[in-house]
């Protein structure tokens, strides 16, 4: 299980102002990307190593 004690969670630029179905990313821990649900702050939370999620944020902007 990966410790996400000191994660800085912060709302997603992408998710905009739909009424709080939002994503939140925390990127201040060492080599480690975690996501979540904003509606469900205590629920599962998918990590990704740097590289990885550098890799996904590419090639969902030219989506």
């Amino acid at each position: 299980m990966t410790d996400l004690t000191g994660a800085v969670w912060r709302k997603s630029t992408r998710s905009g102002d739909n009424g709080g179905a939002c994503v939140e990313v925390a990127t201040n821990l060492p080599g480690l990307v975690a996501v979540r649900d904003s509606k469900d702050r205590h629920g599962p939370v998918l990590t990704f190593n740097s590289d990885n999620w550098s890799a996904f944020v590419t090639a969902t902007k030219g989506s």
